[in-house]
């Protein structure tokens, strides 16, 4: 019998561009620990006690049972209203047929694969589109993209309602970066970009243009303003409440914050940790420059972070069961048709 054929591995080589791309990443990445590092050594010093003896005291001080009874319903509520956002948009643009329960266990099953990278849990939610529904890869992509885009203006909105309800707590924090300059036309870029998108996607500017007509974008060209504000409607509650966990875990870890600071500061933090950089290094160093009194807050972000993640991946992992069984559901199954939809 002949032996059988070495595997191919399906993925191409890593190019130099890729390869660079990682190093400076991980060297941006190296950067921020270290400048956070530093602060945290030079507040030891000014309290005459080392490093490790400052971040020991800040996290022994905590009621980690307090703070649980906070994370772990925060954690479950993000899922649910992250997964409806979902099923909406895939139902808009995708799967009219599609019903929530289906929708549960493939995005809390990405939450798993999101823990190595978050492209591949959208390749997930995408893979169970083109199984079930067959929906092409790229049209189920394109609402993914949709949904990341809307997150990052669901962000901005509140940042902005932030910064402009308490500008004064932005002044303050303006120390080390200008961010009462930077946010603000940050701001003002993203608002003359949403009449140019609803024109272009629309068909009313630039007709002879091809871009729109990429598969990749259909949902861009699908939607309408009302299907935007519905996506922000729907997943405006993850951000207010995750002000109020924020705000109210510092108080636990003994960090004097608002309300106004954390609505101001928040979104913009969380828009750094989208940033492509290992353990959302960007974030980290934003809470240091946002709270230079409390450098040690750097450490809490890599504490709440760290369980929120793992969090959702043992939510994904109670729904694994029901995910396998939606993916790789008997291919002589039939899958729900548009007139069984309620």
């Amino acid at each position: 019998m002949a032996a059988a054929p070495d595997r191919v591995d399906a993925r191409p080589p890593p190019t130099a561009a890729s390869r660079l791309w990682r190093v400076v990443t991980w060297a941006i990445a190296l950067g921020c620990f270290y400048l956070v590092y530093t602060r945290i050594e030079a507040a030891a010093a000014r309290d005459g006690i080392g490093t490790r003896e400052y971040l020991t005291h800040f996290f022994g001080n905590v009621d980690w049972v307090t703070w649980l009874c906070l994370m772990v319903p925060y954690s479950v509520l993000f899922f649910v209203i992250d997964a409806h956002a979902t099923w909406r948009v895939i139902r808009w643009f995708n799967a009219p047929q599609i019903r929530f329960m289906n929708v549960l266990p493939i995005r809390a099953s990405a939450y798993i694969l999101s823990l190595v990278n978050e492209q591949v849990g959208k390749g997930a939610m995408s893979l169970y589109l083109l199984k079930r529904y067959q929906v092409p890869v790229w049209e189920a992509l394109s609402s993914m993209i949709l949904l990341g885009v809307m997150e990052i203006y669901q962000l901005l909105i509140f940042s902005a309602v932030g910064v402009a309800l308490y500008a004064n707590l932005v002044d303050a924090a303006s120390t080390i970066l200008p961010l009462n300059k930077i946010l603000p036309a940050v701001f003002t870029v993203a608002a003359l970009y949403v009449p140019f998108h609803l024109a272009y996607f629309g068909g009313r500017i630039l007709p002879n243009s091809k871009l729109r007509e990429r598969r990749l974008l259909r949902a861009f060209r699908l939607a309408r303003p009302h299907h935007y504000l519905l996506v922000l409607l729907f997943k405006a509650p993850n951000l207010l409440i995750a002000v109020l966990v924020y705000a109210a875990s510092l108080t636990l870890f003994h960090v004097d914050v608002g309300f106004g600071q954390m609505l101001a500061f928040l979104p913009v933090i969380f828009l750094a940790a989208a940033l492509p950089l290992p353990f959302h290094a960007g974030a980290l160093l934003l809470w240091t420059v946002l709270f230079p009194q409390y450098p040690e807050v750097g450490a809490f972000s890599l504490v709440m972070h760290t369980f929120f993640v793992s969090l959702n991946a043992l939510i994904g992992v109670a729904f694994l069961p029901l995910a396998n069984r939606e993916l790789f559901v008997d291919a002589s199954a039939p899958s729900t048709s548009a007139a069984d939809a309620p």
